[in-house]
Protein backbone atom coordinates (compact mmCIF):
# COMPACT_ATOMS: atom_id res chain seq x y z
CA UNK A 1 0.00 0.00 0.00
CA UNK A 2 1.70 3.24 -0.93
CA UNK A 3 0.96 5.83 1.50
CA UNK A 4 2.95 8.94 2.21
CA UNK A 5 3.06 11.46 5.15
CA UNK A 6 3.94 14.91 4.43
CA UNK A 7 4.04 17.87 6.81
CA UNK A 8 4.17 21.55 5.69
CA UNK A 9 5.00 22.94 8.92
CA UNK A 10 6.13 21.92 12.04
CA UNK A 11 2.75 23.04 14.02
CA UNK A 12 0.34 20.95 11.35
CA UNK A 13 -0.35 17.32 11.59
CA UNK A 14 0.59 15.40 8.95
CA UNK A 15 -1.94 14.10 6.56
CA UNK A 16 -2.03 10.47 4.86
CA UNK A 17 -2.39 10.55 1.10
CA UNK A 18 -3.43 8.08 -1.57
CA UNK A 19 -1.92 8.29 -4.85
CA UNK A 20 -3.01 6.85 -8.10
CA UNK A 21 -1.96 7.55 -11.72
CA UNK A 22 -4.43 6.99 -14.25
CA UNK A 23 -3.99 7.52 -18.23
CA UNK A 24 -6.18 7.28 -21.61
CA UNK A 25 -5.28 7.96 -24.56
CA UNK A 26 -2.23 10.46 -24.61
CA UNK A 27 -3.43 11.77 -21.06
CA UNK A 28 -1.64 10.97 -17.95
CA UNK A 29 -3.06 12.00 -14.27
CA UNK A 30 -1.27 12.31 -11.05
CA UNK A 31 -4.21 11.76 -8.60
CA UNK A 32 -3.81 12.50 -4.80
CA UNK A 33 -6.28 11.75 -2.91
CA UNK A 34 -6.49 13.45 0.88
CA UNK A 35 -9.01 13.07 3.70
CA UNK A 36 -11.37 15.76 2.94
CA UNK A 37 -14.86 17.02 2.11
CA UNK A 38 -15.04 16.12 -0.82
CA UNK A 39 -13.24 19.28 -3.04
CA UNK A 40 -11.92 18.23 -6.59
CA UNK A 41 -8.86 20.30 -8.13
CA UNK A 42 -7.21 19.97 -11.35
CA UNK A 43 -4.06 21.57 -12.17
CA UNK A 44 -4.14 23.94 -9.27
CA UNK A 45 -8.12 25.28 -10.13
CA UNK A 46 -11.18 23.71 -8.90
CA UNK A 47 -13.43 21.13 -11.30
CA UNK A 48 -15.90 23.44 -12.23
CA UNK A 49 -13.43 25.80 -13.53
CA UNK A 50 -11.10 23.42 -15.43
CA UNK A 51 -13.91 20.79 -17.03
CA UNK A 52 -17.17 23.32 -18.37
CA UNK A 53 -18.54 20.10 -19.83
CA UNK A 54 -21.15 18.58 -17.13
CA UNK A 55 -20.25 15.51 -18.40
CA UNK A 56 -17.09 15.38 -17.67
CA UNK A 57 -17.39 16.91 -13.92
CA UNK A 58 -19.58 13.77 -13.10
CA UNK A 59 -17.28 11.41 -14.91
CA UNK A 60 -14.51 12.07 -12.95
CA UNK A 61 -16.30 11.47 -9.85
CA UNK A 62 -18.22 8.29 -10.73
CA UNK A 63 -15.87 6.30 -8.94
CA UNK A 64 -16.01 8.39 -5.46
CA UNK A 65 -19.54 8.39 -5.86
CA UNK A 66 -20.01 4.13 -6.71
CA UNK A 67 -17.72 3.68 -3.29
CA UNK A 68 -19.80 6.45 -0.95
CA UNK A 69 -16.84 8.12 -0.86
CA UNK A 70 -17.45 11.55 -2.50
CA UNK A 71 -17.38 13.80 0.79
CA UNK A 72 -14.86 11.93 2.51
CA UNK A 73 -11.65 12.87 0.44
CA UNK A 74 -10.50 16.02 -1.17
CA UNK A 75 -8.64 15.21 -4.57
CA UNK A 76 -5.72 17.09 -6.09
CA UNK A 77 -4.89 16.32 -9.94
CA UNK A 78 -1.94 17.01 -12.18
CA UNK A 79 -3.09 16.39 -15.60
CA UNK A 80 -1.06 16.41 -19.05
CA UNK A 81 -1.32 15.29 -22.60
CA UNK A 82 -4.08 14.65 -24.66
CA UNK A 83 -7.81 17.00 -25.13
CA UNK A 84 -10.81 16.80 -22.50
CA UNK A 85 -12.11 13.73 -22.83
CA UNK A 86 -8.85 11.56 -23.01
CA UNK A 87 -8.16 13.55 -19.86
CA UNK A 88 -11.36 13.22 -17.61
CA UNK A 89 -10.64 8.83 -18.59
CA UNK A 90 -7.59 9.54 -17.27
CA UNK A 91 -8.66 11.20 -14.15
CA UNK A 92 -11.30 8.53 -13.30
CA UNK A 93 -8.90 5.72 -14.11
CA UNK A 94 -6.25 7.55 -10.83
CA UNK A 95 -8.80 8.52 -8.76
CA UNK A 96 -9.84 4.94 -8.62
CA UNK A 97 -6.88 3.53 -7.92
CA UNK A 98 -6.25 5.82 -5.38
CA UNK A 99 -9.18 4.39 -3.68
CA UNK A 100 -8.39 0.80 -4.11
CA UNK A 101 -4.48 2.20 -2.11
CA UNK A 102 -6.87 3.51 0.53
CA UNK A 103 -9.33 1.18 1.43
CA UNK A 104 -8.81 -2.63 -0.53
CA UNK A 105 -12.06 -3.90 0.38
CA UNK A 106 -13.48 -1.39 -3.00
CA UNK A 107 -11.16 -3.30 -5.80
CA UNK A 108 -14.48 -5.60 -6.30
CA UNK A 109 -16.96 -2.27 -6.52
CA UNK A 110 -14.71 -0.26 -8.78
CA UNK A 111 -13.63 -3.57 -11.17
CA UNK A 112 -16.96 -4.25 -11.70
CA UNK A 113 -17.60 -0.98 -12.58
CA UNK A 114 -14.81 -1.31 -15.06
CA UNK A 115 -12.92 2.00 -13.52
CA UNK A 116 -9.91 -0.01 -12.71
CA UNK A 117 -8.97 -1.03 -16.04
CA UNK A 118 -7.57 1.18 -18.79
CA UNK A 119 -9.30 2.39 -21.66
CA UNK A 120 -6.56 0.93 -24.37
CA UNK A 121 -8.43 2.49 -27.52
CA UNK A 122 -5.81 5.01 -29.16
CA UNK A 123 -6.66 7.09 -32.25
CA UNK A 124 -5.27 5.27 -35.43
CA UNK A 125 -2.50 5.90 -37.36
CA UNK A 126 -2.83 7.18 -41.24
CA UNK A 127 -2.15 4.75 -43.67
CA UNK A 128 0.73 6.82 -46.76
CA UNK A 129 -0.86 7.41 -49.69
CA UNK A 130 -4.09 7.41 -48.39
CA UNK A 131 -5.94 10.16 -46.87
CA UNK A 132 -6.85 8.74 -43.74
CA UNK A 133 -6.36 6.23 -41.19
CA UNK A 134 -9.29 4.54 -43.13
CA UNK A 135 -10.44 6.59 -45.69
CA UNK A 136 -9.66 5.56 -49.32
CA UNK A 137 -9.44 8.05 -52.73
CA UNK A 138 -12.17 7.60 -54.79
CA UNK A 139 -11.33 4.32 -57.35
CA UNK A 140 -11.07 5.05 -60.78
CA UNK A 141 -11.26 1.84 -63.68
CA UNK A 142 -10.33 3.91 -66.51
Amino acid sequence: MEETNTAQNSSQPSAVEFLGTGRRKCSVARVRLKPGQGNVFINHRPADEYFTRPTYRTRIRQPLEITTNANKFDVHVNVQGGGMTGQAGAILHGVARALVKADGDLRSVLSKAKFLTRDSRMVERKKYGQPGARKRFQFSKR
